[in-house]
């Protein structure tokens, strides 16, 4: 079974929780109903049809119209059918692969996600954090490894306060236990592995924020208790994996939260309180700042150009001023619901897209996949789209169309190692899938 099984979820959101929103596959008492019968084939043991054809033979149901007509662009009261090619778009678990949902099918979706931004209470305040992103630069310029900041990004954070958080102290654990070389085996002491449970118990059992992810995923049957939720995130997260030299060296965890170097540069590195810590202790040099999202208050999204220790990172995106909770579980939410796949989010009434991918070469339990990285955009106000590129290798990606270099085998034909797509490009407000954006090996 492939990795996280991409999973329909559509239910009701209430202030305090969920409800499912059920789709009874019952046939109704009455024989001159559409309810539950659009779009399928013609039963002669009803007595009105509610497909197509029953326009031409002059049989539809009275509520034909307003049943199969009306709503066959919307999935209310449709979550979870079984697929019908009758359908002008669907409400399944596999509609997104597909590319073939009703327009309202993320809505949901967002709807937690704008939940889990008003849960968020260890977020930092604007007086708890203070940054200074000075020079902004454009998309073309990324590249050209100049200085153009005085100052550092962080101009005050207030350690006492965050830092004595308990989310904050068991991230923080857990952050530097890595070596950000790839290519050498990652070895964990029974200390490190006991920090990496600790983690993931204290973000999303002992918090409000992890308690309704959980809560989402258990009404829609994707957990069956909170352990198996809690477990399954500890494989997901922290399972190791290669990226180089068939050497167990990555994991989703330290490639998007701690950083890595591959071939020569940052690969990931997507976290700001990693950012903050590298850049007092002197080990990390910001540069410039390509993109800045549009909240006004913490947390924010920012692109960054720097240096770590003789390592350039392109473009290195990161949520300013979240808690490690909602970093986690943002992120946790797209890779269980949309593996692979764009996950579309609110933020305070401000769009981001996240776009997550799997590692297919390592698995863990029956055959699910670790999780390897994720991009994300913010789309602000003005439908100006902002990119944030988060990958391997990655920097900015140039506008347009990029040509395919890779076959459905997910190897590369000029000798690249296998992957798949690892970036977004912009052009104008449109997203374009960047199919050609190869992984070096």
């Amino acid at each position: 079974m492939k990795v996280l099984t991409f999973l329909a979820l559509w239910v009701t959101l209430f202030h305090q929780g969920y409800s499912i929103t059920n789709v009874s596959n019952c046939s109704s008492d009455s024989l001159d109903t559409c309810v539950g019968r659009c779009g399928y084939g013609t039963d002669n043991s009803f007595s009105c049809q509610c497909n197509p054809s029953c326009e031409r033979f002059k049989d539809c149901c009275s509520d034909y119209t307003d049943v199969c007509k009306t709503s066959a662009l919307s999935c209310k009261g449709r979550c979870d059918e079984q697929f019908n090619s009758q359908n002008k778009c669907h409400c399944n678990s596999k509609c997104a692969q597909h590319q073939n949902c009703c327009s309202d099918y993320a809505d949901l979706i967002k709807s937690l996600s704008e939940a889990l931004y008003a849960l968020d209470s260890n977020k930092a305040s604007s007086s708890e954090l203070i940054i200074n992103p000075q020079a902004l630069v454009h998309d073309s310029q990324t590249s050209s490894k100049k200085d153009l900041s005085s100052g550092n990004l962080f101009r005050y954070l207030n350690e006492e306060v965050l830092f004595s958080r308990p989310t904050y102290t068991a991230f923080l654990a857990v952050l530097d236990n890595y070596n950000r070389m790839t290519g050498q085996n990652e070895d964990f002491s029974a200390q490190q592995l006991a920090e990496q449970e600790n983690f993931v118990r204290e973000t999303m059992a002992n918090t409000e924020l992890g308690r309704e992810l959980f809560a989402f995923l258990y009404t829609k049957g994707v957990y069956a208790s909170e352990e198996e939720f809690l477990q399954d995130l500890k494989m997901m997260w922290f399972g190791l994996y290669s990226r180089n030299n068939n050497k167990k060296d990555s994991s989703g965890f330290e490639h998007i939260f701690a950083g890595e170097i591959k071939g020569g540069k940052v690969s990931g590195f997507h976290n700001w309180i990693q950012f903050y810590l590298l850049e007092k202790s002197g080990k990390l040099n910001y540069y410039s700042h390509s993109f800045n999202g549009p909240w006004t208050s913490y947390p924010d999204v920012l692109g960054m150009q720097f240096m770590w220790e003789g390592y350039f990172k392109q473009v290195g995106s990161a949520v300013i001023g979240c808690s490690p909770e909602f970093d986690f579980a943002l992120y946790s939410l797209c890779y269980i619901t949309r593996p692979g796949e764009q996950c579309r989010l609110s933020l305070g009434g401000k769009q981001l897209m996240i776009q997550t991918y799997t590692w297919e070469n390592s698995f863990y339990g029956d055959g699910k996949n670790v999780l390897w990285l994720m991009a994300a955009r913010a789309s602000p106000a003005a439908h100006a789209e902002t990119k944030l590129l988060m990958g391997p290798d990655n920097g900015p990606v140039e506008k347009g169309r990029l040509k395919a270099v890779w076959n459905r085998k997910g190897r590369d034909p000029q000798g690249g190692a296998v992957g798949k797509v690892v970036g977004l490009g912009v052009n104008g407000d449109r997203e374009e899938p960047c199919l050609g954006v190869r992984i070096t090996s």
